[in-house]
């Protein structure tokens, strides 16, 4: 499989590079830049987390911020956004808005694995402005439509 080359900066000396945890994961773990201190996430707050990095991604694709599946389910805690988006043209710290969903305080470390990160191609496209769109199977059945 092709290796996509992506440059990183390190604003804080302390940071630390995205990590894959396996040979085959798809995502890039992404680490808490606190400072010294833990942050606490009180119950149905959100905190804004620094990594402490900053990236160069290609033209043609974007990175995306996922939760890690073990920090959402053990402890409620869940991109804010769902799925954050940093564009190729973005040059700035990556930061990751940590929503805590348990009905308990939560503390993230400074160097606390917090969201894993992947790098996708997109395609961009002229929208064409239309009075009918082509009829399908389905049609506008949205919601529940093709079952539960």
């Amino acid at each position: 499989m092709a290796k996509l080359e992506i440059r990183i900066k390190k604003l804080d000396q302390d940071a630390r590079i995205p990590t894959r945890r396996s040979g085959q994961a798809a995502g890039y773990d992404l680490y808490a830049k606190t400072g010294s201190a833990a942050l606490e996430i009180r119950p149905g707050e959100t905190a804004k987390i620094g990594t402490g990095i900053a990236v160069e991604i290609p033209d043609g694709y974007f990175g995306a911020v996922f939760a890690r599946s073990g920090l959402a389910a053990k402890k409620g805690l869940r991109p804010a956004n769902c799925v954050g988006v940093i564009d190729s043209d973005y040059r700035g710290e990556i930061f990751v808005p940590l929503h805590n969903d348990s009905g308990e305080l939560q503390t993230i470390a400074d160097g606390g694995r917090i969201a894993q990160l992947i790098i996708l191609p997109y395609m961009t496209v002229d929208f064409t402005e239309a009075d009918e769109l082509s009829e399908t199977e389905r049609g506008e059945g949205g919601f529940g439509s093709t079952g539960i």
